[in-house]
């Protein structure tokens, strides 16, 4: 018998401190029966991206995304199968090409800018949670993360978030906040936003909640 797992969903605004947060349920959570997915892990070959009118490309949309084969995986997990898959590696040579084995679990927990707008996932969370963030916040993130792990030069990162993030930004993730269960506000810690979250899905692992 197949254990379907609850659905959790974390999304925010570029920079806003998802993978923080994600990070620190990891570290809270040791040993629980949660797979964490990555939007990042389903981003469309480079060549497949939409190219912006100055040759920049533009992997702050919807579209960048293969929504359709992250839906098909959960639906492989939910069935009580594994799902085996390359890791998304952006523009940084030197990070590894690894292969990621995920495996069905009582929570999935799905992180990324774009996940409440699919209508293929939209309506299958059971927990939607929001991280919020200041601008000035967010644009520093962005440019420590984009310099360190994706070796983009400062001018690059500044050009992407006036003209890609932004505007995606006020597109597509800001309304998302008005139907998020939980807001969990990152302008000076998370840290009890985590807990009440942590709180939460100790409860949906424990074995009188999971799903058959």
């Amino acid at each position: 018998m197949s254990v379907k797992g609850q659905i959790v969903g974390i999304c925010g605004g570029s920079g806003s401190g998802k993978t923080s947060l994600l990070n620190g349920i990891k570290e809270k959570l040791k040993g629980k029966s949660i797979t964490y997915i990555s939007m990042d892990d389903y981003y469309l070959p480079r060549e497949e991206q939409f190219t912006d009118e100055n040759g920049i490309k533009n992997f702050d949309l919807p579209t960048a995304i293969n929504a359709k084969q992250l839906a098909k995986d959960l639906d492989t997990l939910q069935s009580g199968q594994e799902v085996t898959k390359a890791q998304y590696t952006f523009n940084n040579s030197e990070a590894d090409n690894s292969t990621l084995v995920l495996y069905p679990a009582a929570v999935y927990i799905i992180e990324g800018l774009f996940i409440y707008h699919y209508p293929e996932l939209k309506d299958r969370f059971d927990l939607k949670v929001y991280v919020d963030a200041s601008i000035d916040q967010k644009i520093i993130r962005r440019i420590k993360r984009d310099q360190n792990e994706r070796n983009y030069p400062l001018e690059d990162v500044l050009y992407r978030y006036e003209h890609h993030v932004m505007p995606s930004y006020q597109a597509y993730i800001r309304k998302y906040k008005e139907e998020a269960d939980l807001i969990i506000n990152n302008y000076n810690s998370y840290d009890k936003g985590l807990q009440v979250l942590v709180n939460h899905l100790k409860i949906l692992t424990t074995p009188e909640s999971i799903q058959l």
